[in-house]
């Protein structure tokens, strides 16, 4: 064999380990993360697939209720493959926060983006964005001054003319916490009771359920959250449909508020990439995100809300801080069973 021949031979021979490496050797994965959220996937996606666009970072989400994303999360412990739990209650957050599930961070950017009042004492966990427990009616059945707080929605007039959320709702859940370590526990008995036979069969398990029927003139008011209302209303801006802000008058309790929050998870494997997310969240153009698609107040102090919605400043929140909810969710729930919501 002539040193042509050897120098063809051991270039095919080589090439042929090439291709038998390059199909044998795995490809490394892009850049991924594991999202838990007990959002609705409408809701926080849209965001989410903002950040994998300019990031490059693949997000793979997982959708459940809150409560069953921290039994899955305690249930995995380090084998979990979560990076990032995202939530729409502070409550659940803060839950979290107690069983250990969460890493605290220590970023700037939370610091400097999100208020104090909207996070986890040791940045655990955080909100995104802030909605409220409202009245939505029917203008062509409600005149306006007619309905001025929720425990209005008490009153014989209403009997069957309102639409509540279901008993399993974490809206109604955190805002009877709400009610009941403000006003205390007579009076959010009273409540309960006033809503329930009031709504009758009205009870739904979704919020936008709610605003249709009230829409439809079904039910002259209902309970739900403030962005379901003004979604509708960009969907269909003819809809015969209005907000109440509820207790805003003197000695009244405030509107009661919530927030959607992340938290890091502490086991996770990715902690640059969640924190990446996070950074992209809190910042003005992650605010405005869930301004503008969401119609929720953002947190961001220099962020905007959609001119739509009723002005921040215009009106007072329940003074019960958000990392409260996780304790008094049980005594709530207590007292639901004993009114026996559905």
């Amino acid at each position: 064999m002539n040193q042509n021949q050897f120098q063809k031979r051991l270039l095919c021979l080589l090439s042929a380990w090439l291709f038998v490496l390059g199909t044998a050797l795995p490809v490394p994965a892009a850049e991924r993360l594991v999202v838990y959220s007990g959002r609705a996937e409408r809701l926080i996606k849209p965001v989410l697939d903002a950040f994998q666009t300019k990031t490059g970072i693949q997000i793979d989400l997982l959708s459940s209720g809150s409560t069953e994303l921290i039994n899955r999360l305690q249930a995995e412990g380090l084998r979990t493959p979560a990076d990032v739990f995202i939530t729409n209650d502070a409550g659940s957050l803060e839950r979290a926060r107690e069983l250990g599930l969460l890493r605290p961070l220590n970023m700037r950017e939370i610091e400097r983006a999100i208020p104090s009042q909207y996070r986890a004492p040791d940045n655990s966990w955080l909100g995104l964005s802030g909605r409220f427990w409202v009245v939505v009616y029917n203008t062509a059945r409600i005149k306006p001054g007619e309905i001025t707080s929720l425990f209005d929605l008490t009153a014989p007039q209403w009997k069957d003319k309102i639409a509540i959320p279901n008993s399993g709702s974490e809206y109604l859940q955190a805002g009877v916490s709400v009610i009941q370590a403000t006003m205390g526990d007579d009076r959010t008995k009273e409540f309960l009771q006033g809503i329930k036979t009031n709504a009758g069969t009205q009870v739904y398990q979704k919020s936008s359920q709610i605003v249709e029927a009230v829409a439809k003139g079904q039910v002259a008011a209902g309970l739900v959250n403030h962005y379901y209302v003004y979604r509708h209303l960009a969907a269909q801006p003819g809809a015969p449909i209005a907000v109440l802000m509820p207790d805003q008058q003197e000695g009244g309790m405030g509107a009661i508020m919530n927030v959607a929050g992340i938290g890091v998870i502490r086991h996770t494997r990715r902690l640059d990439s969640a924190k990446l997310l996070v950074e992209f969240l809190v910042a003005q153009a992650g605010q405005k995100l869930f301004a503008d698609l969401n119609k929720e107040y953002p947190l961001h102090p220099e962020v905007k809300a959609d001119p739509a919605l009723i002005e921040r400043k215009a009106f007072r929140a329940a003074l019960v801080p958000l990392a409260r909810l996780s304790e008094l969710r049980e005594p709530a729930m207590t007292l639901i069973e004993q009114v026996g919501l559905r």
